[in-house]
């Protein structure tokens, strides 16, 4: 695998966080180094566990989850976006409870975004490429594209407001529903 090949690997894996962390930076809470590190780092830590986990696991695993890994996606980010639509028309003490870059929000954005990449670790594994170094450039390019999404989606809440945190929800809920419908579409 050449490493063109890896870094067009590694940016068509960072997309979906990439337009999650776009809506997730709406909401103005991870607006600053850390929440912005946090989120970025976690979603490309498991962008580069999943191919791993993938790619050991082989064919024993997944056998299991291809036939619910999209529903499980889906579900996690309509649950993520609909609470971040919820917010969006409640107060901003209400709005605190639902930071996404912190708690189980956090965790359930990480897996939602990163659940296709045991598909790719499967697939590595069954072209014998060896996976640390994809895994890492994944890794790698996901938390870089992750952060510029979040800066991205905090200056466009910024501008707009709540409006935005209530389209970054629908973004998040059409991003679950583009993934269940690509794969039940074959």
């Amino acid at each position: 695998m050449t490493i063109i090949e890896t870094l067009l690997i590694s940016l068509s894996m960072a997309m979906d966080a990439f337009a999650v962390c776009l809506g997730a930076g709406t909401t103005g809470q991870a607006d600053g180094p850390r929440p912005t590190f946090r989120l970025a780092f976690h979603f490309g830590l498991f962008q580069f566990i999943m191919p791993v986990i993938g790619w050991l696991a082989g064919t024993t695993i997944e056998r299991y989850i291809a036939a619910f890994d999209h529903w499980v996606s889906f579900g996690l980010l309509a649950f993520v976006g609909g609470r971040m639509v919820w917010a969006g028309f409640h107060t901003d003490a209400e709005k605190e409870k639902n930071d996404p870059s912190r708690g189980w929000t956090m965790v359930l954005l990480s897996i939602a975004v990163s659940i296709d990449a045991l598909a790719v670790g499967f697939s590595l594994g069954l072209v014998g490429v060896f996976v640390w170094y994809p895994a890492i450039v994944i890794g790698v390019v996901t938390g870089l594209v992750s952060w510029f999404g979040l800066r991205l989606g905090g200056k466009l809440g910024e501008k707009f407001g709540k409006r935005m945190e209530i389209v970054g929800g629908l973004v998040l809920i059409g991003i679950g529903v583009r993934i269940l419908v690509m794969h039940l579409m074959g």
